[in-house]
């Protein structure tokens, strides 16, 4: 038996299953989950002492089989299915005047539960809703509120920089992002600059920001005063990675280069 990682949407999570030894990265499979059969595609093997591996193999749901050509097209079909029921959703939050703003509906692979993933501002009492899409379905009902990152995620969008956005692109996870990262790397406070598409902190700033701890140490902040060769200044510029510094003495300006210790 093997571990191989699925994702079940393009840059989406991985899940671990077990499986025969005789299944290949890109393949389609069908796959047991704790929500019902999924059908998705196999993006890495895992290596036994892989450092993800937690507890035994026998503790992860198993690879059903390959996805055939009839599970191809029962997928495709699917996927016509989640946007109808998308829009009847839609329909059915403005009928019942619920403030929330519903971007996907999603049936599993055998049709057991059908998800509807919602953003809101303020909590909804959604029960209504759940008994009419049940009443409408026959399936489970599932609807699940999320925030702000995992919209931009699965609405997409350029970022700042040009770019798709990290998150739609290639992130599968994203760690917790904080204020302490902008001062970290000097950048100025300004929600237009350091925010991205989800109105949150750019996911971008936690890729850089041990190099700028560690460039950071020892180089004086902007604003203080210091000595140098040619006398007692005060602080107008820090460039981190270069670990130099302007220094106003006086009326002229004297740059400062720091080693690293």
């Amino acid at each position: 038996m093997k571990l191989y990682s699925v994702i079940f949407k393009s840059n989406g999570k991985s899940y671990f299953f077990t499986g025969e030894d005789k299944f290949n990265i890109n393949d389609y499979v069908i796959v047991e989950t704790e929500k019902g059969l999924q059908y998705g595609q196999i993006n890495k093997i895992i290596s036994e002492n892989n450092i993800e591996i937690e507890g035994n193999l026998n503790e992860y749901k198993p690879i059903i089989r390959l996805a055939s050509e009839e599970d191809q097209n029962e997928f495709l079909n699917l996927l016509k299915e989640n946007q109808k029921a998308l829009k009847k959703c839609k329909e059915l939050v403005k009928q019942l005047n619920l403030n929330m703003n519903v971007l996907n509906a999603d049936f599993n692979f055998d049709k057991t539960q059908l998800l509807f993933s919602f953003v809101s501002e303020e909590r909804v009492d959604f029960r209504e809703l759940a008994k009419k899409l049940a009443a409408i379905y026959h399936t489970r009902i599932e609807l699940r509120q999320i925030g702000a990152r995992d919209k931009a995620k699965e609405v997409g969008g350029i970022g700042v920089c040009g770019e798709k956005i990290c998150c739609g692109r290639f992130l599968n996870h994203i760690d917790a992002i904080s204020m302490n990262m902008a001062k970290n790397q000097n950048l100025a406070l300004n929600p237009s600059k350091i925010n991205g598409l989800c109105g949150r902190l750019l996911c971008c700033l936690q890729y850089e920001d041990e190099n700028y701890i560690e460039c950071g140490k020892g180089l004086p902040a902007i604003g203080e005063t210091i000595k140098t060769a040619s006398g007692e200044g005060k602080v107008i510029n820090v460039d981190i990675l270069n670990r130099k510094c302007k220094v106003l003495i006086g009326s002229n300006k004297e740059e400062i280069k720091f080693d690293l210790k």
